[in-house]
C-alpha cells in the first residue's frame, strides 16, 4: 500500500511508515494512492458475508501484501469481534448501531484495528512507541481500551476540561498503567493543535517515536469503511433493494471520509448527509463554497462533534479531486441546535420507544431533512456513534431515567487520574519529555 500526503510536498510512504508517523512532514494527511473498486461478484453475494469477511475484503484490497492475507484475517478477527447491527426504527429508516464494542462507541473499530496493526509491525522490533491523541469525547475511551496493556506502546490522551461527559472522562482517565490523560484548559481544537505541534516538533520526533491514534491516522480510517459496507449487506439480507441514503453525525469528519472511501470502492449510495451541530463549517462550505473555521469551537450537548476546524476536511477534498461540485453531488450538509437535537431525541423515543444519544439525534434530523424532499422511497440509514448512556445527563433531562449498561456504570466508581495543563505548547512539550524519558 502506497500513501501520499494531501499537501503533495512529502514523499509517498508505505503503510507501516504512515501509521507510525501519523502526519506527513508537510503537515498534510496520508491517503491511499489507489482506492480500488471491489469486484461485482463481491457485491452480488454480499448478503451472505459476515462483518469479518467484509472487513477482510476491504482491508486486503487497500493494504495489499503489506500484511499477508493469513495475518490480516487473524488481526481482523481479533480486533473486530463485536457486531454493528442495523435496526429498523421506522419504515425504511434504519439506525446503524456502532456502540457494541468495548468502549460503546464507533471508534472501537478504528482503535482496536489500529492497535492490532501496530502490534503486528512492532513484533519486528523492540522500540517504544508513544501515542498522542486528542479527543472530544469518544476517541479517548476507545483508544484507552484498544491500547491498554499493549506491549511497547504507551498512550497520552488530551481532552478539553469540562467538555466531555462523566462516563467519557472516566473511560479515558481511570485505566492507568500505559494510558495517561492530560486535562487541557481549553477546547478540543486546542488539544488537537497541541498534538499536531508535537508531531511537527523536530526535537521531539528526533528523540522519541511518536504516533497518532486520532482519525488523522490512516489506520483509524480504513476499518471505519467496514461497517458502511456491512450495513448494505444487512439491507440486502432483509430483501431491501431501494436506493440508500446515509446520514453521518460529523465533527472531525473521519467517519464520513471512511464512508466516501467505501463508496469509491463500489458501495451503492445515493447520497451522504454531513450532519453537524452548530459547529457547521462543512455544511456552510457545501452551501457557500467558503471554508471558514470556527474558533473557538462552540460547546453543545453533542460534544464529540464540537470541532471548529475538522482535521479530515483535506481528505474529503482529496476524495472528490478538490472539486466542490463533485462533492456537492454526493454530499448534503445540515446543522442543528441543541434545542432541535433534544426535540429529535424526544420524538424518536415517544414515537418508536427507541433511545438515542445527542449525536445520533443530529444524524436522524439530517436524514429526515433530506428524505422529506424526495419523491421516491429510499432506505435511510443514520449512524449511532455512541451508546446513549455515555450522555446520561442529557438523555435523562429529555426523556427521563434510562438503564445503564454494567460496563459503563462500573466506571463511575473509579478514580480519575489526569494532570491538568494549559494550552501553552512549551509547557506541554516539557511534560511529554519528562514522561517519555521515564517510560
Amino acid at each position: 500500500m502506497q500513501l501520499y500526503s494531501t499537501k503533495n510536498e512529502s514523499p509517498d510512504v508505505n503503510l507501516e511508515e504512515a501509521i507510525f508517523r501519523g502526519l506527513p512532514p508537510d503537515n498534510g494527511l496520508y491517503m491511499p494512492t489507489d482506492i480500488p473498486k471491489l469486484p461485482q461478484a463481491f457485491w452480488d453475494t454480499i448478503e451472505n458475508k459476515s462483518l469479518q469477511e467484509i472487513a477482510f475484503a476491504i482491508a486486503h484490497a487497500l493494504i495489499g501484501e503489506d500484511v499477508p492475507a493469513y495475518d490480516l484475517k487473524e488481526l481482523i478477527n481479533k480486533a473486530i469481534d463485536f457486531p454493528a447491527p442495523l435496526v429498523e426504527v421506522e419504515d425504511n429508516t434504519y439506525c446503524l448501531e456502532l456502540f457494541h464494542g468495548p468502549s460503546m462507541a464507533f471508534k472501537d473499530f478504528g482503535a482496536r484495528f489500529m492497535a492490532a496493526l501496530m502490534s503486528y509491525f512492532l513484533q519486528k522490533s523492540e522500540k517504544q512507541i508513544h501515542i498522542l491523541v486528542a479527543t472530544s469525547g469518544d476517541t479517548g475511551g476507545a483508544v484507552a481500551q484498544g491500547f491498554y496493556r499493549t506491549p511497547n506502546i504507551d498512550v497520552t490522551i488530551l481532552y478539553p476540561s469540562g467538555k466531555v461527559s462523566d462516563i467519557q472522562e472516566k473511560q479515558l482517565t481511570a485505566l492507568g498503567e500505559n494510558v495517561k490523560a492530560l486535562e487541557v484548559n481549553g477546547t478540543f481544537d486546542d488539544c488537537q493543535k497541541l498534538v499536531k505541534q508535537a508531531f511537527l516538533d523536530a526535537e521531539l520526533t528526533a528523540r522519541f517515536s511518536l504516533a497518532s491514534a486520532n482519525s488523522i491516522n490512516i489506520a483509524r480510517l480504513i476499518p471505519q469503511a467496514f461497517y458502511y459496507v456491512n450495513a448494505y449487506a444487512q439491507l440486502k439480507k432483509k430483501g431491501q433493494n431501494k436506493e440508500i441514503v446515509i446520514s453521518v453525525p460529523s465533527g472531525n469528519f473521519g467517519n464520513l471520509s471512511a464512508g466516501i472511501i467505501a463508496w469509491r470502492m463500489g458501495l451503492p449510495v445515493k447520497q451522504f448527509i454531513a450532519a453537524t451541530n452548530v459547529n457547521n463549517v462543512v455544511p456552510q462550505y457545501l452551501n457557500t463554497g467558503v471554508y471558514q473555521p470556527i474558533s473557538p469551537s462552540l460547546s453543545t450537548i453533542s460534544n464529540a462533534m464540537d470541532v471548529g476546524n475538522p482535521s479530515n476536511f483535506p481528505r474529503m477534498l482529496a476524495l472528490f479531486n478538490n472539486d466542490l461540485e463533485q462533492m456537492k453531488n454526493m454530499l448534503t450538509g445540515y446543522f442543528y441546535s441543541d434545542t432541535e437535537t433534544k426535540d429529535a431525541m424526544r420524538l424518536v423515543y415517544e414515537r418508536n420507544n427507541y433511545v438515542i444519544c445527542p449525536h445520533t439525534a443530529v444524524a436522524y434530523l439530517g436524514l429526515k431533512a433530506y428524505t422529506s424532499h424526495l419523491s421516491e422511497s429510499v432506505s435511510g440509514i443514520f449512524l449511532s456513534t455512541a451508546h446513549y448512556a455515555k450522555f446520561l445527563d442529557v438523555v435523562e433531562e429529555v426523556i427521563g431515567s434510562q438503564p445503564i449498561p454494567d460496563r459503563l456504570s462500573a466506571l463511575l466508581g473509579k478514580e480519575k487520574q489526569a494532570d491538568k495543563i494549559s494550552t501553552d505548547y512549551e509547557a506541554f512539550k516539557q511534560k511529554l519529555i519528562e514522561a517519555f524519558s521515564l517510560s
